[in-house]
């Protein structure tokens, strides 16, 4: 046996198609005017305070505006969740407790790290600091031939096979 449940009947969006015998061409429920028409006002506003002036073009932008902005608001509302909850609970979402990002500290301290007086020198710069040094002298002099370059420490060779 089949139960039928009385979702038809909520389903049945209260639609306003306008003055009798005058319709709109559009199909728009009741709590898309509901939402529509502040929207509406708060982008004029929003428009003037930007410094636009007031004229043709700047109140069909504003009415694009307000289209779009009510079909994501009212995309939200259905008959199980009317526009009172969608509020609420846009209003609760902005008053919660939020994590707090910033640490507080913990396991981890930075007490153990080597912080060297000068900067590192470049690789260039580096190789002179190998060089022998004579006292007698006053000038470096190297253990090896002035521009050969240093013996590199040779690798194993990899085994080859499987």
């Amino acid at each position: 046996m089949r139960i039928r449940t009385d979702d038809e009947v909520y389903r049945v969006d209260a639609v306003w198609l306008g003055p009798p015998k005058a319709t709109f061409p559009w199909r728009a429920r009741y709590v898309a005017w509901l939402v529509g028409i502040p929207v509406f006002l708060v982008v004029l506003t929003v428009e003037r305070w930007v410094g636009w002036s007031f004229g043709f073009f700047s109140t069909a932008w504003a009415f694009v505006a307000t289209i779009v902005i009510t079909r994501l608001i009212t995309a939200k509302i259905s008959h199980e969740r009317p526009l009172g909850a969608v509020i609420a609970m846009m209003g609760q979402e902005l008053r919660a407790p939020r994590e707090r990002t910033s640490g507080a500290g913990g396991a981890v301290s930075a007490s153990r790290v080597r912080v060297r007086a000068e900067r590192p020198l470049p690789k260039h710069k580096r190789r002179r600091q190998y060089q022998h040094r004579d006292p007698r002298r006053g000038a470096g002099t190297s253990a090896r031939k002035q521009g050969a370059p240093r013996a590199r420490r040779s690798r194993p060779a990899a085994r080859a096979g499987r």
